[in-house]
């Protein structure tokens, strides 16, 4: 656990009482600070009543007399759509609003580095997909070299609910939009930008917004280092903010599209094969093409991104390589969960927006795609131009339909369920072939989250003649 410093003796509110509420409680009890709970469902307020911690109605008019600030699960909106009533009247108090990753940032260094010849590091990736993947893949290539390491943030453990780092150690944080937007403290010796894409346009008021959150990691504190991704306007702008000319190494970008120029560092990939670039001559290179855990272009960005963000902590390139070999993949993000037949099933749950499954259906041939759910805004007709692989789908859930009538003259069954679209893959897919999950659409229709959705996936699939 990691104490919170600067609340000793006072009043702190937590709202929301989840995974990081709770964490966040505890760690504020751990500073000596006294948390004031408090969340809207039943549920929540007797896990933490249960856990020992005091609730409140943040509702009342009193509700934050006394109180020294208010920190807030990710969840919760502060501004966009509208303010959540709680958060409005802290506000309107004059109480801070903060949540556990700016605790974190505040409470991070302790007494004990001072003892150290090796300071621990943090490394902070945003960006909006391929974080969890390049966060694991980060903090495997760390573990491989031998370096103790932690990984926390929207990926993993609670930031608050660490051990205390020791000597040398480099802590991994996958930070979302709503993670940023709200921090008040954001200082990462290392940040990471993948790429930007519309998501969570309502809770950021529009892509400004959006954008403007993911910015804050690399303008509130300022990194020692930045990794930015540069395929996107948003990326290439970022870049330019940070930098002081173009042979400035503290910015390394990062590429899945083209060769980058004669920068003063830079990674990018091409045809299946990375290279590191430092003042105008390659450095490094290495063959994508046969690591099984990271296919597709879009897994060759995330590559890209852990391979900087290491190398800037002076890994060698071939600890990197054998790293990247070794790395299985992330759950429900173009995991190969099982072959048969010559059949490969791969289960990309994750890709719950359009362009997450954009990607994925340019990561693969000979398609099988399996498609469907909730859809969002938009719906799917701009994957039209990423169907190429595509040799039939099966549409599932409540926008099943929809997909069909968008993607339309595109080979189809409408099948609903998942059992009933991997039964018929089962029955048309021939060796060679990909049986592809990408949903293009949130789970919520049939599932309760991305994860359960491709965990019903996968266990049908293991379930299948071999």
């Amino acid at each position: 656990m990691i104490p919170v410093q600067g609340y000793d003796g006072q009043k702190v509110a937590v709202l929301g009482l989840g995974r990081s509420g709770l964490a966040t409680a505890a760690a504020l009890e751990a500073g000596g600070a006294e948390p004031v709970c408090w969340d809207d469902s039943p549920e929540g307020r007797a896990r933490a009543e249960a856990a020992g911690y005091a609730c409140r109605d943040l509702t009342r008019p009193d509700a934050f007399d006394a109180i020294a600030a208010l920190v807030v699960s990710p969840g919760i909106p502060h501004l966009y759509p509208k303010p959540n009533p709680v958060i409005a009247a802290a506000m309107a108090a004059g109480v801070p609003v903060d949540n556990d990753i700016g605790l974190f940032f505040r409470s991070w260094a302790s007494a004990a580095f001072a003892s150290y010849d090796s300071v621990p590091r943090t490394i902070c990736v945003t960006g909006s997909n391929g974080k969890s993947t390049t966060t694991a893949l980060i903090h495997h290539i760390l573990r491989e070299d031998g370096r103790p390491t932690q990984m926390a943030g929207n990926i993993g453990r609670g930031v608050l609910d660490l051990d205390p780092p020791e000597e040398g150690e480099v802590v991994v944080l996958e930070l979302s939009s709503y993670q940023t937007d709200l921090a008040r403290a954001l200082t990462p010796d290392i940040a990471v930008f993948t790429n930007l894409s519309p998501d969570h346009l309502d809770r950021h008021g529009g892509m400004g917004g959006y954008f403007a959150a993911k910015r804050r990691l690399f303008a509130e504190g300022g990194p020692d280092r930045a990794v930015i991704g540069v395929d996107e306007p948003e990326g290439v702008y970022l870049a330019n903010q940070i930098m002081m000319g173009r042979n400035d190494d503290r910015l390394i970008r990062v590429s899945s599209a083209r060769k980058l120029g004669d920068w003063g560092w830079s990674v990018f990939a091409r045809k299946g094969f990375l290279s590191e670039w430092r003042k105008g001559r390659q450095i490094a290179s290495i063959d994508l093409r046969e690591v099984t855990g990271l296919p597709g272009a879009h897994n060759h960005q995330n590559a890209c991104a852990a391979y900087a963000a290491t190398r800037a902590l002076g890994v060698a390139p071939r600890v990197i390589e054998a790293a990247f070999h070794s790395f299985a993949g992330l759950p429900h993000r173009s995991q190969t969960v099982a072959e048969k037949r010559g059949i490969r099933w791969v289960n990309d749950s994750k890709a719950t927006n359009v362009d997450s499954a954009a990607k994925a259906l340019e990561a693969f041939s000979n398609i099988r795609w399996i498609a469907g759910g909730l859809g969002k805004d938009g719906g799917a007709g701009a994957l039209s131009g990423h169907l190429g692989a595509v040799r039939k789908a099966y549409f599932i859930g409540h926008s099943a339909r929809d997909f069909a009538l968008e993607l339309a003259p595109l080979e189809h069954e409408i099948c609903e369920t998942m059992e009933a679209a991997v039964a018929a893959c089962a029955r048309d897919a021939e060796a060679g072939d990909t049986v592809l999950l990408a949903p293009a659409a949130a789970s919520f229709d049939q599932y309760p989250n991305f994860e359960k959705r491709g965990e019903h996936f996968t266990a049908l699939v293991e379930a299948l003649p071999g």
